[in-house]
């Protein structure tokens, strides 16, 4: 007399263990790892960007700023803390504060740590908030109220080191 022993998971046909149906699995295709999904491109640094781009970015860093930075970091403006209230038509400000956003984006999220939010106020809320609001700084002549557009130094050349115009 045979006595059948019920089969294990171990042991059972693929179609008894706990997989989900479907196309059946050649052999070995069991161990293969799942395609892990692509990470998403880090961002861009703003000065990088052009046209729809740069304005999408601009616009969410414009939310970032007048939503989080100023209402909690936004100090008092006087004349040896300038801050220009259209700031964004500054490019030295909107590449500093495009970078502070970007720095908190990394250390005050999930994978920040616990440091995380320490680190971003010592290393980059500071020093960008001291170069911005510096006297000399890029809001330098702006009051409030008052936006001044800065000029750009002057250059005798556009590229002193290329081929002279017309020479080929």
């Amino acid at each position: 007399m045979t006595t059948q022993t019920p089969a294990t998971p171990a042991t059972a046909p693929a179609h008894h263990r706990d997989e989900p149906a479907g196309e059946p699995q050649a052999p070995g295709d069991q161990d293969a790892p799942a395609p892990e999904p692509e990470a998403p491109a880090p961002p861009r640094f703003i000065l990088y960007l052009q046209g729809a781009e740069y304005g999408q970015t601009l616009r969410r860093l414009t939310l970032w700023v007048h939503n989080v930075l100023l209402p909690v970091y936004g100090r008092e403006v006087t004349s040896t803390a300038p801050w220009c209230s259209r700031w964004w038509e500054h490019h030295e400000a909107v590449a500093q504060l495009h970078a502070l956003w970007l720095a908190w984006g990394e250390l005050t999220g999930p994978d920040g740590g616990h440091t995380g939010p320490a680190a971003w106020h010592r290393d980059f809320l500071g020093p960008v908030m001291a170069t911005l609001r510096d006297p000399q700084g890029p809001f330098a002549g702006c009051k409030p109220g008052g936006h001044r557009a800065k000029e750009a130094p002057p250059v005798d050349a556009r590229d002193p080191f290329g081929p002279r115009p017309g020479v080929a």
